[in-house]
């Protein structure tokens, strides 16, 4: 099994749980003399297969990740690296917003606002920051592809 394909049944099985539970609160309780629409056990036992799946896809993912070598970076440092740019092009957008906002003033008396970051060169960095995440991302899928594990 290739890495990509271990990493879409992780997404599935999580999907799966997380059904499970909502179908296990609608039938925990019901009405006296009322029969639950489905079983609670075989939920139960449903719920304990996909977490012993979901247990075993995420240890063989993870050393898939740490043990996967591309040009001297592992797949985890990678992820690391692409998850921190995510998070420092969130930060740097939400400043260019700010800061990008025009206020208006309605008479002369009203307080004056002025910029204290420079638009342009911010968002030039982001832009610079989002190139390397795209080229990033794009490596980490193709080593997903090509990766494989075993099961």
């Amino acid at each position: 099994m290739k890495l990509a394909e271990a990493l879409q049944e992780r997404a599935d099985v999580k999907r799966l749980i997380d059904r499970l539970n909502k179908r296990l609160t609608v039938n925990a309780v019901t009405q006296e003399g009322e029969l639950p629409a489905e079983d609670p056990a075989e939920l139960l036992r449903q719920l304990d297969e996909c977490l012993a799946r979901l247990e075993m896809l995420m240890a063989k993912i993870n050393l898939a990740n740490s043990t996967t070598v591309v040009r001297g970076r592992t797949l985890t440092e990678m992820i690391a690296r692409r998850d921190c740019l995510r998070e420092s092009i969130a930060a740097y957008q939400m400043i260019i917003d700010v800061a990008s906002q025009s206020t208006l003033r309605m008479a002369r008396t009203e307080i004056r606002t002025v910029r204290t970051v420079d638009v342009r060169a911010l968002q030039k960095h982001v832009d610079a920051l989002s190139a390397e995440q795209r080229r990033l991302d794009n490596e980490i899928q193709q080593t997903n592809w090509t990766t494989d594990i075993s099961l």
